[in-house]
């Protein structure tokens, strides 16, 4: 049987290392929304509602559909493929929002442009290298909290006026959402902590 002052030290060093970790967790993501480069993505509404978090305004983007024809090592030939990581170069356009101008399987990346940045997100299996088809991209900022009662109304406007989120991309290509922007408006921004 372990003596009180051994379990004490026991419980204290194991609660530093979980307060360690969630602080270390916290630090990334505020790091990203901080230092990383910010684009505005052209949002498209999915879902206004969650039962245990709350109203979300659930969004799915322009970037997270793209064709076939702009990934530049597909392989030839296949019918469908794996699950896994692609890196989506982004460039930005004269409206403001940042678009597709290519994309690769892999996390390995090229000198990114100016006017460029790199966001890496996950391919889901079972898609098609037909001509014209386009590929499911899931980049890990398709949901976003509001306030209780803004949710719907926020999805209702979305389908009539042009909205869009900000979002910081670390060197990594890692996203976060920074903002959710009503035009030029400012609806809704994170906090670092």
């Amino acid at each position: 049987m372990m003596p009180r002052s051994r379990l004490l030290i026991a419980a204290v060093v194991l609660a530093l290392a979980q307060i360690g970790f969630l602080s270390w967790m916290i630090a990334g993501r505020a790091a990203i929304l901080r230092d990383g480069k910010e684009v505005l993505l052209k949002v498209e509404p999915v879902d206004p509602r969650d039962l245990l978090r709350g109203d979300y305004v659930r969004l799915g983007y322009e970037i997270s559909r793209i064709p076939v024809e702009m990934i530049e090592n597909l392989q030839q030939g296949e019918t469908t493929t794996a699950e896994g990581p692609i890196v989506v170069r982004l460039k930005k356009d004269a409206d403001g929002f940042w678009r597709v101008k290519s994309a690769w399987f892999g996390t390995d990346s090229t000198i990114v442009g100016p006017d460029e940045a790199d966001i890496v997100g996950q391919v889901s299996g079972g898609w098609s290298t037909e001509p014209g088809s386009t590929i499911g991209v899931d980049y890990g900022i398709e949901r976003f909290y509001v306030p209780e009662g803004e949710g719907r109304p926020i999805e209702q406007d979305i389908r009539t006026r042009s909205f869009g989120i900000k979002v910081a991309l670390s060197k990594d290509g890692s996203a976060q959402i920074k903002a959710l922007m009503d035009g030029d408006k400012m609806l809704f921004e994170e906090p670092l902590y």
